[in-house]
C-alpha cells in the first residue's frame, strides 16, 4: 500500500473535527508551499518575461481594470 492510499485511508476514518482540523491544517501547509514555490520562481527570475510582458501590454494599452 502506497502512502497516499495510507493517508487516504486515514483521512476517511476521521470525525467530522477532525477533519475540520486537518482540512484547515492542509490549506495552510499547500498555501506555505506554494508560497515558498513563488518566492523562489521570483527570486530565480522565472516571471521576469511574463512580468515584462504585462508590463508592456499596460504601456501599450491593451488591458482592462479589474
Amino acid at each position: 500500500m502506497s502512502n497516499v492510499d495510507q493517508l487516504e485511508d486515514a483521512v476517511r476514518r476521521l470525525s467530522p473535527d477532525e477533519l475540520a482540523a486537518f482540512r484547515t491544517w492542509f490549506a495552510e501547509y499547500d498555501a506555505a508551499l506554494w508560497d515558498k514555490q513563488l518566492e523562489e520562481d521570483v527570486a530565480s527570475g522565472k516571471l521576469d518575461r511574463l512580468a515584462d510582458e504585462a508590463l508592456s501590454e499596460f504601456r501599450e494599452g491593451r488591458t482592462t481594470e479589474l
